[in-house]
C-alpha cells in the first residue's frame, strides 16, 4: 500500500467514501441531462399499400448490394479517373 506522507491524508476509493459518493452523484447528473436531451424521433407512418409491394421487396435486399457497390467499385474509380492522366485520357474538364 501507499505510504502517508507528512500532512497528507490517504484518500480511498471504497463505496462508502466521499469521493466515491461524488463521483457516483456527478454521475447520475450526466446521465439525467443526457435522458432529458433525448427527444423522441417521429417515425413513419406505415402504408399497407407500398409495404407489401413485390419490388419493394425485392428492393429491402438489392439496396445494401448497390450502397456496397458504390462505396467499394464506383466511387474509387471516380476518384481515379478524376485525376491526371486518366482525366484527360477520359476526357473529363474542371
Amino acid at each position: 500500500m501507499h505510504e502517508q506522507t507528512r500532512g497528507q491524508r490517504r484518500e480511498t476509493q471504497q463505496p462508502g467514501s466521499r469521493r466515491h459518493r461524488v463521483r457516483r452523484l456527478v454521475a447520475g447528473m450526466a446521465a439525467l441531462v443526457l435522458l432529458a436531451a433525448a427527444s423522441p424521433v417521429a417515425a413513419e407512418e406505415y402504408d399497407e399499400t407500398y409495404a407489401g409491394h413485390p419490388l419493394r421487396v425485392i428492393a429491402y435486399v438489392v439496396h445494401p448490394v448497390g450502397v456496397i457497390l458504390n462505396y467499394l467499385i464506383f466511387r474509387p474509380f471516380h476518384w481515379i479517373g478524376s485525376h491526371e492522366p486518366f482525366k484527360t485520357l477520359s476526357g473529363q474538364k474542371d
